[in-house]
């Protein structure tokens, strides 16, 4: 991992978790136009931070996925960046 604070990469995994579960949650669970409303509001704040910001915040969530053993979790978070418009491209 990198050298960081040890809240951000706690938070990152918790915000990851949270939006994999508005994802995958099913209407029942919570409505669909407050589930994409939130994600949206999610990517929308970290789309306002300064380019060296998200870089960091990316290469967390890069440090994450290559240590979580579960596959599922592992995809979500090494896909969080692209999803919340911190990537250009999802990752190879």
């Amino acid at each position: 991992m990198s050298t960081t604070d040890p809240l951000v990469p706690a938070l990152a995994g918790v915000l990851a978790d949270l939006l994999r579960f508005l994802d995958e949650c099913g209407e029942d669970e919570v409505a669909e136009d407050t589930a994409v409303g939130l994600m949206e509001d999610v990517a929308g704040e970290l789309s306002r931070l300064p380019e060296a910001q998200r870089g960091r915040l990316t290469a967390v969530f890069a440090d994450l996925a290559a240590a979580e053993p579960d596959p599922g979790r592992r995809t979500a978070l090494a896909e969080f960046p692209y999803h919340c418009g911190l990537a250009e491209e999802p990752p190879a």
